[in-house]
C-alpha cells in the first residue's frame, strides 16, 4: 500500500471512463487505465469497468494486456453468460460483475433468483446486484444478506444519480439504505452522480449531487453505530472540514461496508482528495 493513498481509500474509485458522461472510447480508456495503474495513486483505483454490450460487439481492443476488469451488465442478466465467455476466450481477467436485477417499481426477487443461479456457476468473482430504491428494497436486502451469509460472493449496489431527479435519493433515503446494509453486514457499491467529494448543486442540470466524501463520513458513522438521522446529517453536509475529520481519523483502517464507486474520471475524485488533504500527492510526480 502506497504511503500517499491511505488504507481507508484503497480501491475506492473504479475506472468507468467508457460510461457517460465521459464516454471515452474503449481503446482510449485502456490506455488511460494503464497510466492510472502505473501512477503514484494506483492504490486508489479499482478495475476498469467494461459494458457487456462492448464484449458482445467484439470491441475488446487492448484489454488482454494484463489487468482485470469489472463487467457491467448493461444488456441485463441474460447477457452476462455470453459476455463472461467472451472475456474468458480473450484471456481477459474479470474481477467483479455488476448488474441491475429490477427496474424502478419492479419486484427485485425474480431478478435476484435469476442472478443467483449465475453466481453459483462463477463463485470466484465478486457480484453486485443493483437494487432500485423503491418497491421490494427491504426484502431484496434480506435476500442478499441471506445469500452472503451462506457464502455466496454477492453484495448490493445502489444508484445515487442519473438523468432524472428521481434517481437521486435524498440524504434520508440514502442514510436508511446505508444503515440497512450495516444492520445486515452487507457490503454495497454506489453508482452515478458521485463526481465530487462534497455535496453540491450541478448548475447545468439543477440536480444536487451526493458527495463521495459525504458518503465516506456517513458510512464510517453508520459502522460506529450511528442511526439514520445522524447519518443523513452527514450526507447533507456541505462543510468539507466536518467531512474530512472522520476520514482522517480512520485513514489507516479498512473502509467499512462501502466497497466503492465508479467514476468516468479518476482524476476528478483524485483532485478533490488532494485538495482535502486525504491523499498525499500531486500531478507533478
Amino acid at each position: 500500500m502506497s504511503t500517499q493513498v491511505p488504507r481507508l481509500l484503497a480501491g475506492l474509485v473504479d475506472d468507468a471512463a467508457v460510461f457517460p458522461p465521459g464516454s471515452a472510447s474503449l481503446p482510449d480508456a485502456v490506455t488511460a487505465h494503464h497510466e492510472h495503474r502505473a501512477s503514484w495513486y494506483a492504490d486508489l483505483v479499482g478495475p476498469l469497468l467494461v459494458p457487456a454490450s462492448a464484449v458482445a460487439a467484439g470491441a475488446l481492443t487492448g484489454l488482454a494486456e494484463g489487468f482485470p476488469v469489472g463487467l457491467i451488465g448493461d444488456t441485463g442478466i441474460a447477457g452476462l453468460p455470453a459476455a463472461l465467455s467472451g472475456l474468458d476466450a480473450a484471456g481477459i481477467g474479470v474481477r467483479q460483475v455488476e448488474v441491475a436485477v429490477a427496474r424502478r417499481g419492479e419486484d427485485p426477487q425474480p431478478g435476484l433468483a435469476e442472478l443467483g443461479e449465475l453466481v453459483t456457476r462463477h463463485g470466484d468473482l465478486a457480484w453486485y446486484a443493483e437494487l432500485p430504491l423503491t418497491f421490494g428494497l427491504t426484502a431484496g436486502l434480506d435476500t442478499l444478506a441471506g445469500a452472503r451469509a451462506a457464502g455466496v460472493p454477492i453484495a448490493a449496489k445502489f444508484r445515487t444519480g442519473g438523468l432524472a431527479a428521481e434517481l437521486f435519493p435524498t440524504p434520508v433515503e440514502l442514510a436508511a439504505v446505508i444503515c440497512a446494509c450495516r444492520d445486515r453486514d452487507l457490503p454495497f457499491k454506489l453508482t452515478a452522480g458521485l463526481h465530487h467529494a462534497v455535496r453540491h448543486l450541478d448548475p447545468e442540470t439543477g440536480f444536487t449531487h451526493h458527495g463521495f466524501g459525504n458518503v465516506l463520513a456517513a458510512t464510517l458513522a453508520a459502522a460506529d453505530g450511528a442511526e439514520v438521522d445522524a447519518v443523513a446529517v452527514l450526507l447533507a453536509d456541505t462543510d468539507a472540514v466536518r467531512l474530512v475529520e472522520p476520514a482522517r481519523a480512520a485513514r489507516d483502517a479498512d473502509r467499512p461496508l462501502w466497497v466503492g464507486f465508479g467514476s468516468c474520471s479518476v482524476r476528478e475524485p483524485l483532485t478533490d482528495l488532494i485538495r482535502l488533504g486525504l491523499v498525499n500527492g500531486g500531478f507533478d510526480r
